[in-house]
Parts: structure tokens; C-alpha cells; sequence
């Protein structure tokens, strides 16, 4: 198994909606929270920073820790081919320090990775968002579900 690997995620609300990435992939869109890999001496505030200017193309600031969530491939429906991974994600509450970002200022995309998009939090329950298991907690704003879990 690889070594477990820490993930930092922003969760960008504004206006009733939160901002995500779009990805593509052979069943279609997909979105998730724009983060990713923390580096060996970064520590998380830093890690979604640079995460956000990279996937973004716009800074942010980091408040609270709202999730943390932990994915270990061989426990879910994509075990095929992501088995060896175990990762940990901590989700903090973020604030663009921009007013609306734009896919055209994303300087590194995630692979799969095609825009950004504000999704009406009432409605997140019907795209394709990932993990599954934190659109009830946002949804309902519970931040006294802290750990979600081995979850997808």
C-alpha cells in the first residue's frame, strides 16, 4: 500500500452557492472542492493556498477546519484501480480574495479537470459531486459532524 497522503480542501461559499472544480471523465462531469496534496514541509492553510491559485486561478483565505474525511480505495466502488490509495482530507471554510474567478487564470489544472462552477447548494444533490457523503453535512450546514468518515 503507498503511504497515506494528506489532502487540504476549500470549501467556497457565497450567495447560497459553492464554488467547485468540473472534471471529465468516461461517465461525465464530475465536480469536487478545489484542493489538493499537501507537500513534506507545507503545512495545510499553505497547502489549499497553493491548491486554490493552481485549480482556481485566485488566492483565498483559510478559517475553520469544517471535515475531515478519509478515502481508502479498496473500501469503495473505484477499488479496481485506486486500491493502494489512502488518503486523509481536511476541508477548511475559505474566501476567494478575488470576486469571481475564472477558468482562463487556472494556471495548473487537475488532470481531469475542465472549469470551475458556482452550484446552488440545494441542488448539489443532483450532480455528480464527490465525496458524496459531505453534500448532507453542507447542505444542511452541520459543523458538528466533524469526521465523516471512510467515505466516498
Amino acid at each position: 500500500m503507498k503511504p497515506i497522503r494528506n489532502s487540504a480542501k476549500a470549501i467556497i461559499i457565497r450567495d447560497q452557492k459553492i464554488l467547485l472544480t468540473v472534471n471529465k471523465d468516461d461517465e461525465g462531469l464530475f465536480y469536487i472542492f478545489p484542493g489538493g496534496g499537501q507537500e513534506a514541509g507545507e503545512n495545510l492553510h499553505d497547502a489549499v493556498k497553493r491548491e486554490c491559485l493552481e485549480e482556481l486561478g485566485e488566492g483565498v483565505t483559510v478559517g475553520d477546519l469544517m471535515y475531515t474525511r478519509e478515502y481508502i480505495g479498496r473500501n469503495h466502488e473505484y477499488a479496481e484501480w485506486d486500491s493502494e490509495m489512502h488518503q486523509v482530507e481536511f476541508y477548511f471554510e475559505c474566501a476567494l480574495m478575488a470576486e469571481q474567478p475564472t477558468f482562463e487564470n487556472v494556471t495548473i489544472p487537475d488532470s481531469n479537470q475542465v472549469g470551475i462552477e458556482w452550484i446552488e447548494i440545494d441542488k448539489l444533490d443532483e450532480f455528480r459531486v464527490y465525496p458524496k457523503a459531505i453534500v448532507q453535512p453542507i447542505k444542511s450546514m452541520d459543523r458538528d459532524m466533524r469526521y465523516l468518515g471512510d467515505v466516498n
